[in-house]
């Protein structure tokens, strides 16, 4: 059943992750769009839908559909619970009562716990400059979202749910990497996401469903939720799923740090969330240490491929 997998070159596997945290970091803006909308458990199961007709419709053109091994069922619905069920969960609730930034930057602390249970299930290891860019890409988060009181406002309701995604994230990342070596990445989004769709349909009917047959859509609405179906449902997952095949759970992890960046950018310029330039010398930090994160004795070249390809463009 293992297909072969076509090893990439390190500068596409970054290209990638990259791609992956631009769109997470959109999805907080386009979220809390279509949150306007409707309540959490339908904009997620409206997300899943779509994405997981996307992905299958793909899937049957390029003829890549294939048959589901019944000793991987239980760790397909278990990572399902995981994600996409329990980390929207958290994720969306959390967001409905805080602002994008300050989801993202909550979410942003996922690699500070990942590599401890990627060190305790697969042994994978990280240098202590990988460790100290952590720190650094982390403070930088941090530094984003202070007041000029030096203090953070943050609902206690939206850091319990998004503690819950947090949670759910980190225990993903390892069931993911299980999978990854046995399956295409594309279709272990599609059946994850489609599995999700049943976990959400009872929540739906109990919690949403008289809202949601009030709601009247708008271009706006209609459009936030394609893009969260297209990009953040479908092609980020893809992404980091082919990203942690690479280069490992931890060091893909990493990059997610880099979603408080995009979402602040795109939260300014979409929803005018103010945008001072504390926050751009936060990003250079959170950039630094994401940088840093991929620098050790056996992967030097992996990271000059990204420093030619991000600052000479090669």
């Amino acid at each position: 059943m293992n297909s072969k997998k076509v090893k990439l070159k390190p500068v596409y596997t970054y290209i990638l992750v990259t791609l992956a945290m631009v769109f997470w970091g959109m999805s907080f803006v386009w979220s809390k769009i279509v949150l306007d909308y409707y309540e959490p458990i339908t904009v997620v199961l409206l997300r899943l839908i779509l994405s997981s007709a996307l992905l299958f419709a793909g899937l049957a053109v390029f003829g890549k559909l294939r048959r589901l091994r019944r000793a991987d069922l239980r760790l397909f619905l278990l990572s399902a619970a995981f994600n996409p069920f329990l980390y929207f969960l958290g994720e969306n609730y959390g967001l409905k009562y805080s602002s994008p930034t300050v989801t993202a930057v909550i979410i942003a602390t996922i690699p500070v716990f990942t590599p401890v249970v990627a060190y305790l299930v697969y042994r994978e290891r990280l240098s202590k400059l990988n460790i100290f860019g952590l720190i650094v890409s982390f403070l930088g988060v941090l530094f984003m979202l202070l007041e000029r009181d030096y203090s953070l406002s943050v609902s206690p309701v939206g850091v319990a749910w998004l503690s819950l995604a947090v949670v759910t994230a980190v225990l993903y990342s390892v069931l993911l990497k299980k999978l990854a070596v046995r399956y295409d990445a594309f279709f272990i989004v599609a059946v994850q996401n489609l599995i999700g769709v049943f976990y959400f349909l009872p929540l739906f009917f109990i919690f949403d469903f008289r809202h949601f047959i009030t709601v009247q859509p708008t271009a706006e609405l209609i459009t936030a939720l394609l893009l969260l179906a297209v990009f953040a449902s479908s092609l980020a997952f893809v992404f980091f799923t082919i990203s942690s095949r690479e280069i490992g759970i931890s060091r893909t992890n990493l990059f997610t740090n880099l979603i408080p960046v995009f979402t602040a950018v795109f939260s300014f310029v979409i929803l005018g969330e103010v945008f001072r330039v504390q926050k751009i010398l936060g990003m250079v930090v959170v950039i630094t240490g994401v940088m840093m994160t991929q620098m050790n004795g056996k992967n030097k070249n992996n990271f000059a491929n990204m420093y030619r390809f991000f600052v000479k463009g090669k």
